[in-house]
């Protein structure tokens, strides 16, 4: 019994250490056994908040009065300034001292601030990050903390991400890269009065130290390979001096541009690509039989054995769909490209999957939206969404070390120096 009151004496202590106002202490109790919200404009927390807030303001006013009298100077109090605070857990009420002669400086909130620093911008960076609209951040602010924010301000708060996003489409990168994938995705963008249809051209890049990293995202018209070009010119003079593999889907002319930049990177036509391009026009009940066919060429040991399969699927297959082997002929040095090399290699080469893995977390948040009403606002809801959700795209490769072996072993100074 006497440990129970003694336990009940402690915790009585301890609120009021924490909670010196009686009143105040006995009606946050109340609510909170009542289960009134914790957050939010009627929040049990933002009241305690709002007192903290003001009594470390009485604090610093305090402290700094006597800091005058010690340098001889003539100062006292002078009332104070109401104004509400954005916060997180609410809208606070807050009184700021003033002193007569107007020296004083806050440091909690300070001269002409509107928001405490409770990490506000963030919440408005995350949810714009994961698709929601401007309108559709003020709603979820709204009703998780209570906070009535303006369209402007939510805009101007995801406006100062764009000099990070300038600084990162600029940054210096590193001289050599063992692999590099190539695709495009496609947006509709309003363009005076009109809406079009323009490509994110995105470059994903597998570093030295085995680490994925996209090295940039760049807009333009609909994808081409000239566009490219332009793209790869900008690689080259961002420090890029080597790239060993490129993986690529099959867009006309990509093999030219490339070697025009990097002639001694070797490119990977993507398999999965060619297998969906062949089969587009195979009928429901083949579907399987000529997959499980072209199987057999990409998944040889070598290019002699890939050869034969590919006979061997030209005699099943020509009478019936007599296009596929010439397509996979007319292509097939880029093709077979990565049978030249072992397994691990070959798995991260023959498919451009990767860069589309990213190109899917980009849809996966912009898929509700119809059109951007600019170029700026699309890169900065790609540049925020890829920001917050790194986990699913910058990680390392399995298996690195035998990769890294196999790379010096094939590339020798080139990879090593590196």
């Amino acid at each position: 019994m006497e440990k129970r009151q003694d336990k009940k004496q402690e915790r009585r202590k301890r609120l009021e250490e924490i909670i010196p106002d009686d009143g105040l202490r006995t009606e946050m109790l109340s609510r909170l056994y009542q289960g009134d919200p914790i957050l939010g404009q009627k929040g049990v927390f933002t009241n305690l908040l709002q007192c903290f807030v003001n009594a470390a303001l009485e604090g610093e006013m305090d402290d700094f009065l006597q800091q005058s009298k010690t340098g001889r100077t003539s100062n006292r109090r002078n009332g104070h300034i109401e104004k509400t605070l954005r916060s997180t857990a609410g809208p606070l009420s807050i009184q700021t001292p003033r002193d007569r002669l107007g020296d004083h400086e806050p440091i909690i909130v300070k001269k002409r601030e509107r928001e405490l620093s409770t990490g506000l911008d963030e919440v408005i960076m995350s949810l714009y990050a994961r698709g929601q609209s401007v309108e559709d951040v003020r709603f979820q602010l709204q009703q998780i903390y209570g906070l009535e924010i303006s369209a402007g301000t939510i805009s101007a708060v995801t406006e100062r991400v764009w000099d990070e996003i300038t600084s990162w489409q600029h940054r210096v990168l590193a001289s050599c890269y063992p692999i590099v994938y190539l695709d495009a995705i496609h947006y509709k963008v309003r363009e005076e009065g009109t809406v079009t249809t323009k490509a994110i051209y995105t470059v994903y890049a597998i570093t030295t130290e085995g680490q994925r990293d996209i090295l940039g995202l760049y807009l333009g018209e609909s994808e081409g390979s000239r566009q490219w070009g332009l793209i790869l010119e900008d690689l080259k003079r961002r420090g890029v001096e080597d790239i060993f593999f490129f993986s690529v889907d099959g867009l006309k002319g990509f093999k030219e541009v490339i070697e025009h930049v990097f002639p001694r990177s070797l490119i990977q036509r993507c398999i999965v690509h060619k297998i969906r391009n062949s089969t587009c026009y195979v009928s429901c009940k083949d579907i399987k039989a000529v997959c499980s066919s072209l199987r057999q060429i990409y998944t040889s040991a070598n290019r002699e054995q890939a050869e034969i399969a590919l006979e061997a699927f030209g005699k099943r297959w020509d009478t019936k769909y007599k296009e596929i082997k010439p397509s996979w002929e007319q292509d097939w040095d880029e093709l077979m490209a990565f049978m030249d090399y072992g397994d691990n290699i070959r798995r991260m080469i023959y498919t451009t999957n990767p860069v589309e893995a990213v190109h899917r977390v980009m849809r996966k948040v912009t898929k509700t939206k119809g059109a951007w009403s600019n170029d700026k606002g699309l890169i900065k809801q790609l540049y925020l969404t890829l920001k917050y959700n790194e986990k699913s795209w910058k990680h390392g490769v399995s298996n690195w070390h035998a990769i890294q072996r196999e790379l010096m072993e094939r590339f020798g100074d080139r990879y090593s120096r590196n």
